[in-house]
């Protein structure tokens, strides 16, 4: 696993420009999400690293990082819940974290290297990987090449809103990251996932554009460019699902809900639901 050159497609590094309005001879430049939020000088991008082994260990790090921010919000349940990672350098494996133990407790040296097969072969090797996660990550990994990490926890108000089968309505500016195809629903439940089949489905379900997926009866899963996109956007959906509970609640008794136009949602889909941002 000792690399020696740079990633053959590096994920690109926004660098800062000239954010000048341009003139006659020189028109200005579209500005990508990253600088259009940034006030002056630009916040770096996603780094671009020398080897595959400071890549690596970047990435291993947020992803326990990842996990500690689950811990604290929450949501653990048992033995489920799973981030998997494709490794930099050898893209048919992945990263995931080890059963059983808590996510507060995780660290990067914990996390288990397995291939499309299920075979343990790398990292920690001295606790197994949650088979029920390896047919779903193993699913989305082989279907969404775009895909480098993906997030599937039972938080509370994703197993609530779950449970009516419906995609999130546009009800606020940070739902719309998941607007139009960017979230998909699971229509599908035949208990823990413990066939191949239901995981191809589930991976066919959440689409060539989607980031999230709400899985009937089940929690949501969402995906990512990097291990922090997809934890962020995690987060986001279980909180889009309680706002969208408490929504419907106050609509039951006669509220009326004012949804974002198609036009609005689009464009903030567009200047936030990025990588970098």
């Amino acid at each position: 696993m000792a690399p020696s050159a740079i990633p053959s497609n590096p994920i690109p590094s926004i660098q800062p420009r000239n954010l000048s309005s341009g003139t006659p001879n020189e028109p200005s430049k579209e500005l990508t999400p990253l600088q259009a939020i940034s006030q002056g000088t630009c916040l770096p991008g996603i780094p671009i690293f020398s080897s595959f082994d400071k890549q690596r260990a970047f990435t291993l790090s947020h992803m326990a990082g990842a996990f500690h921010v689950f811990a604290r919000k929450g949501f653990t349940e048992g033995m489920s819940g799973h981030i998997s990672v494709r490794d930099p350098e050898n893209s048919h494996t992945f990263w995931t974290n080890p059963l059983g133990k808590h996510f507060a407790t995780l660290t990067a040296a914990d996390m288990i290297l397995v291939d499309y097969n299920g075979r343990a072969i790398g990292g920690n090797t001295s606790r197994p990987a949650n088979g029920a996660g390896f047919l779903i990550h193993s699913a989305i990994h082989k279907a969404r090449p775009d895909v480098h990490a993906a997030c599937h926890m039972h938080g509370k108000a994703g197993k609530a809103w779950s449970a009516f089968a419906r995609p999130l309505e546009m009800l606020n500016q940070d739902v719309c990251y998941f607007y139009g195809e960017a979230q998909a629903v699971y229509h599908e439940f035949g208990g823990i996932v413990f066939s191949e089949e239901e995981g191809l489905r589930l991976a066919a379900s959440l689409g060539s554009k989607g980031k999230g997926l709400i899985l009937r009866n089940h929690g949501l899963l969402t995906v990512g460019n990097t291990v922090d996109e997809a934890a962020y956007l995690y987060t986001l959906m279980e909180r889009s699902c309680e706002i969208q509970l408490m929504v419907e609640a106050a609509a039951a008794n006669g509220v009326p809900k004012v949804l974002v136009e198609d036009e609005a949602a689009e464009y903030t889909f567009r200047m936030a639901s990025d990588p970098e941002t």
